[in-house]
């Protein structure tokens, strides 16, 4: 769907967060506990903790995902309670709930909490200073198109996993439509188009996330492309609509926030996003 990093899908017993996600944003905070016995003790240090090996899910959980989205998609697009069916799936039964499927956004939510902290920095004390944290401030007063490029190894550093290809592919995405929103010209941000650029952003990461959890392999696009192209279009207004409300309750909450902020707010937003789609996909359903 529009990524370079689609495959067939993960199989149905792959746990429902797979353990190599992690945060994506390598800032797990420390305990702070000891890491075993103290140096002087006479009893023998133990053995590290092997890390716990994730429950398989149910090996069905994408089929109802999979199954509606390929009528939406065999439909032209004109199928909308399919969609909305294929949506609400994937959050309630595919990923578990609106909480776990944002906690599969893995290296997305790393990747939008530095580009949200990146604008927010240029906002704040601009852009040249905000591209001075990163040896880039000759990009100042550049088109920000081409300054995100220059920045895409900081704020995707990595593409080896399809988590990480994921983020990287929706940033790159995010750099397209910038002409589209009327941001290409811009050497400064206002809050507004700010949150535009992040919603951009969240929008990618979670069509392609949804995208390759269902399978693009596995479900028919019609042959057509403009029909295809409309099916696409349609899911990511779909989810667009859903990250715009997520992002206006994620701000109403959090007016003024830090950069100590930037991940947890990230997350807000991913987690409330997914849970207004499985609230629209099941009204669509019902219509």
């Amino acid at each position: 769907m529009g990524t370079s990093t689609a495959y067939g899908g993960p199989g149905g017993g792959t746990p429902l967060i797979p353990s190599w996600l992690g945060s994506g944003s390598g800032s797990e905070p420390d305990t702070g506990q000891d890491e075993g016995p103290p140096p002087n003790s006479d009893d023998p240090p133990a053995p590290p903790a092997k890390p716990p090996i994730p429950k398989s899910a149910d090996s069905q959980r994408f089929s109802g995902a999979r199954n509606n989205f390929t009528r939406f998609a065999g439909s032209g697009g004109n199928d909308r309670a399919s969609l909305g069916r294929a949506v609400s799936r994937y959050v309630s039964t595919s990923s578990g709930g609106a909480r776990q499927a944002a906690q599969r956004m893995g290296a997305s939510r790393g990747a939008g909490a530095r580009l949200l902290g990146f604008l927010s920095d240029a906002n704040t004390r601009g852009m040249r200073e905000a591209l001075r944290e990163f040896n880039l401030e000759s990009m100042a007063g550049r088109p920000i198109s081409e300054v995100f490029v220059a920045l895409a190894d900081h704020i995707c550093p990595g593409a080896s996993t399809v988590d990480e290809g994921i983020a990287r592919e929706a940033y790159i995405e995010t750099i397209i439509d910038l002409a589209g929103e009327g941001l290409a010209g811009l050497d400064t941000f206002t809050p507004e188009q700010m949150d535009t650029v992040f919603e951009l952003y969240a929008t990618h990461a979670i069509e392609a996330r949804i995208c390759n959890d269902i399978g693009t392999k596995v479900v028919t696009m019609p042959s057509n492309a403009q029909v295809a192209h409309q099916v696409e279009k349609q899911l990511r207004d779909f989810i667009r609509g859903a990250v715009d409300d997520a992002l206006t309750r994620a701000r109403e909450s959090t007016p003024n926030m830090t950069q100590d902020q930037v991940l947890a707010f990230v997350d807000s937003v991913y987690e409330s996003a997914f849970s207004i789609l499985q609230s629209l996909g099941d009204a669509e359903a019902e219509q």
